[in-house]
């Protein structure tokens, strides 16, 4: 076997192992998240993002974005938010077009009583598993990721690879 087949094999084998990570632990933090606190972890996430923007308000398809969200998906999801009083909808004075989802009082103290919990049992589950500096390197290496890390959400093509016209 050549090392190009064994290099792919391990790649294959780590987004493989990095999805089945991703559902495993998605499942058990959501459910400790939604039965303590009645958030699902796309509520807990848009709480949390809102509450880092700026006057606790984001456009609503910036935020679909950051949550990798389709537009309909993020409507879904404000729309329980919306029914629980945790977010409202505000419109941009200067563009009708514009629509915010903005955090109101009660989404922000939902957010304040679930996170130190939350962030408990998310060091929990890891160190499980995990040694400190495991943890450390594997957040290091995530990083690494295309839309991980603070920078760009979009993946690029691979050089070389073919688009869904069949050319390069």
């Amino acid at each position: 076997m050549s090392s190009r087949a064994v290099s792919q094999t391990a790649a294959v084998r780590a987004f493989t192992r990095l999805l089945r990570a991703h559902a495993a632990t998605t499942r058990c933090l959501s459910a400790r998240l939604l039965a303590d606190h009645g958030l699902t972890i796309n509520d807990y996430e848009a709480l949390y993002l809102l509450s880092q923007a700026e006057s606790g308000r984001m456009k609503r398809v910036d935020l679909a974005r950051r949550l990798l969200l389709t537009p309909s998906g993020v409507t879904r999801l404000l729309e329980g938010l919306e029914e629980a009083s945790l977010v409202t909808r505000a419109s941009c004075p200067s563009d009708l077009r514009v629509t915010y989802a903005q955090l109101t009082d009660a989404g922000a103290a939902a957010l304040g009583r679930a996170s130190c919990e939350h962030e408990r049992s998310i060091a929990a589950l890891l160190q499980e598993h995990l040694s400190d500096a495991e943890i450390a390197e594997l957040a290091e290496i995530l990083g690494k990721l295309p839309g991980v890390a603070a920078g760009s959400d979009v993946c690029q093509p691979l050089p070389g690879s073919v688009n869904r016209t069949g050319r390069r």
